[in-house]
């Protein structure tokens, strides 16, 4: 393909060795995500860090003693101000002018934050470059599961992002052991110690934004772009062995074709303020779709992880662990969450992303009333004087803590940023991803800031309040969320094109235009192909339509015609 430069992978690499090089480059961009959202932790503890931010001091045991609670918290929570907006601006510019371009303009984005925040001399420095670094984050976070999900097929679709999200925690897991290194250089007075792991994040995004034009556009995206030839290219590509043909790369292009056509008739152009509304879009809901979405991301948070996260170091000591100890423990269960993370590899497409969530929030729900309990008899003990006692209750906080971080690794963390990159329209994919990325800015920055003042106010009873928000989420996926596994891209319009928000009438809603519209499921999501085979031509679409209603009528309309017809 003269458009597609002579340097770019696809014309070396094939099906699974394609998917795997571009979930590669993804898992980086994620990689990157981890690793910046575990940063700010070990960050906050350097001395020379939060004697120069003017938030804190120590104390004459050596002790890091907060004067400024705020200021502390409103440094790390900008950054989720930042994710949002860039989330916002990522999703419009992916939309209209591509995925590769919006990667690298991540990339360059935030190895600029990046180096800001390196090299901050005061708060108000380090307020602004956190703000930069969240724009450029959340333009990645926009756009990468999108570019995942456009190339992979749709029985491994949950799969590969699973794999990325593994890099994700592996980045967290890296940034906690670096700066645990850190700390001993110069007995943590340095501010290297600081410095260090901030600057080491451009590594992977000045390599993430060198290696990204190696790689294929989205065939979804150049199909909608008017760029056929390239799109079919690609899909022939990632589809074919290159030795006999199947159909099936020219059947998936087909289906995207047919959906650009459908998409166009069936809804105005959408800004951000009309797909929040779902205002001109008829059959597609995109307000519903965003609705989701955020509410999803939302939950993410308040099932637990960040809470736990922030009040793990408090149950670790009460348990009797020593300061050193303490911070062993701590990265030894950010080994344990990275390896949990793999068990989504191998269950998500097999289960669903329903019953994923499902039995991630049983367990965890019960996880946390039990850590919560646990943790007020080891309280109650120390209060006593009997040290034994808190230490054995303590030590069941402590296996509790670890069991839900697994739990969330193996569940939660990735279905949330799935599942938005699955269920939007071709024409607003990049954006509608983009709302997604809104409501977990929204749902960590309101947890960062309130997170301190409920243990505060309500010591261990703050995790019952997690725990009653998994149970909240079992009912509500239930009830509101389609089942987006072992379905096409394509096909997610006819699942949300049900006037009822309930899962129930979508589902029966969607049969019926399975039915009526086998130009839109059959080809790659059903292994047929939509090219005759005595003809080598495609076969003419019909008239497509996102209500059955309607579809009986032109179908009626139809045979009344050819009945009239032979009748003459």
């Amino acid at each position: 393909m003269e458009k597609i430069g002579r340097f770019n992978v696809v014309h070396r690499l094939r099906k699974r060795q394609l998917l795997i090089a571009i979930n590669s480059v993804c898992a980086l961009s994620i990689f990157f995500f981890g690793y910046d959202q575990g940063m700010m932790a070990g960050v906050n503890t350097a001395k020379e860090y939060y004697t120069r931010m003017g938030f804190a001091h120590t104390d004459e045991k050596g002790e890091p003693v907060i004067t400024d609670s705020l200021l502390q918290g409103g440094i790390v929570s900008v950054y989720y101000l930042g994710t949002l907006i860039g989330a916002l601006f990522g999703g419009w510019f992916g939309d209209k002018f591509g995925r590769i371009k919006t990667i690298a303009l991540g990339a360059v984005w935030a190895v600029f934050g990046a180096t800001l925040q390196t090299a901050a001399m005061n708060h108000s420095w380090m307020i602004c470059a956190r703000l930069i670094n969240g724009f450029g984050t959340g333009i990645l976070n926009a756009i990468v599961p999108v570019w995942a999900t456009e190339t992979a097929e749709h029985t491994s679709r949950g799969q590969f992002v699973a794999i990325e999200f593994t890099l994700n925690i592996f980045g967290v897991a890296v940034a906690y052991w670096i700066e645990y290194g850190c700390s001993f250089y110069q007995n943590g007075e340095s501010a290297f110690v600081w410095r260090f792991p901030i600057a080491f994040q451009i590594v992977p995004l000045v390599f993430l934004f060198g290696i990204v034009w190696l790689f294929p556009e989205s065939p979804r995206w150049l199909c909608k772009a008017g760029r056929e030839d390239e799109s079919r290219y690609v899909l022939e590509r990632l589809r074919e062995d290159g030795v006999q043909s199947t159909g099936k790369a020219e059947a998936e292009f087909q289906d995207v074709r047919n959906i650009v056509e459908l998409e166009r008739k069936n809804a105005k152009s959408q800004n951000y303020l009309y797909m929040l509304t779902g205002y001109k879009s008829g059959k597609l809901h995109t307000g519903r779709r965003v609705q989701l979405v955020i509410w999803l991301q939302i939950m993410q948070e308040w099932i637990g992880i960040a809470g736990v996260t922030i009040y793990s170091p408090t149950i670790f000591r009460i348990a009797g662990l020593t300061k050193d100890t303490v911070g062993w423990v701590a990265g030894l269960n950010q080994i344990t969450y990275t390896l949990s993370t793999l068990v989504c590899v191998f269950t998500l497409d097999r289960i669903g992303r329903r019953w994923t969530l499902y039995w991630g929030s049983v367990v965890q729900g019960i996880v946390l009333f039990l850590a919560g309990g646990l943790s007020r008899v080891s309280i109650d003990a120390v209060d006593a004087g009997n040290q034994d006692r808190a230490n054995k209750f303590g030590g069941g906080a402590v296996a509790m803590i670890f069991l839900f971080t697994m739990t969330f690794g193996a569940t939660w963390l990735t279905v949330p940023w799935l599942y938005p990159a699955e269920i939007f329209p071709l024409e607003v994919r990049a954006r509608g991803n983009a709302w997604g990325v809104v409501g977990w800015s929204i749902g960590n920055g309101w947890l960062t800031l309130l997170c301190p003042v409920m243990f505060e106010a309500l010591n261990e009873k703050t995790l019952y309040i997690f725990a009653a928000c998994n149970v909240i989420t079992i009912p509500m996926v239930y009830c509101l969320y389609p089942e987006s596994n072992q379905r096409t891209l394509e096909e997610m319009n006819l699942l949300f094109a049900s006037d009822s928000i309930w899962n129930w009438d979508a589902e029966k809603n969607y049969k019926l235009l399975v039915e009526q519209n086998p130009e839109l499921v059959q080809a790659a999501g059903r292994g047929q192909s939509v090219v005759d085979p005595e003809t080598g031509i495609h076969k003419p679409s019909r008239n497509m339509s996102l209500d059955p209603h309607g579809m009986k009528s032109n179908v009626s309309d139809d045979s009344d015609e050819k009945a009239t017809t032979q009748h003459l």
